[in-house]
């Protein structure tokens, strides 16, 4: 069972036969009446984000999700194509449920996929993964001063901001969870 003053970013709770993940939430005590809880929540079925407001010291199931170590094969106009690499099983996963998760998919990622009822229905990607700059415009001399940046474009279609000295063909570590620039790889 989780309790609303359980609830913190990330969490799964079920709330009336669908899970949800917590993607906000506030404790709000008004100064008449009953403390409540203000949620954004993500329904792991649709991807579809909601606002609900619960009262303080509701109760609610945890999902049954499974957790599956994956690797990424390739994606093509009919999905994602994914292998269980417990029972080497080939899994589809449309675009829909891959959303943005798509900007950090390489070839042979090893990513963590959440089954519910037997169903994939959402992807927990590595917090870091490495890109190959395709294109970034050439960085202008005596510009580092400045401490800004320019962008660049990834291999898998994401732009992020980068310091001026990072040129096509560098490899970069990117957080999956902000989409920034964090280092450049020798």
């Amino acid at each position: 069972m989780v309790f609303t003053s359980d609830f913190k970013k990330g969490l799964f709770i079920e709330d009336e036969g669908v899970p949800y993940q917590i993607v906000e939430f506030q404790h709000v005590k008004p100064g008449k009446g009953n403390a409540f809880v203000r949620t954004r929540l993500k329904n792991l079925l649709t991807s579809n984000v909601i606002d609900k407001t619960y009262k303080s010291g509701e109760k609610f199931e945890e999902p049954n999700l499974e957790h599956k170590r994956m690797q990424f094969l390739y994606s093509d106009n009919n999905g994602y194509q994914f292998m269980d690499l417990d029972s080497y099983d080939q899994v589809m996963l449309d675009p829909k449920q891959i959303g943005e998760n798509k900007y950090y998919l390489t070839e042979n990622l090893e990513i963590e996929a959440l089954y519910y009822r037997g169903k994939p229905i959402a992807l927990e990607l590595p917090n870091f993964v490495q890109l190959k700059v395709t294109y970034t415009e050439p960085g202008i001399k005596g510009d580092t001063v400045s401490g800004g940046g320019k962008p660049a474009t990834v291999a898998t279609g994401l732009t992020v901001t980068v310091p001026f000295h990072v040129s096509v063909n560098d490899v970069l570590k990117i957080d999956t969870r902000s989409g920034q620039y964090v280092e450049k790889l020798k």
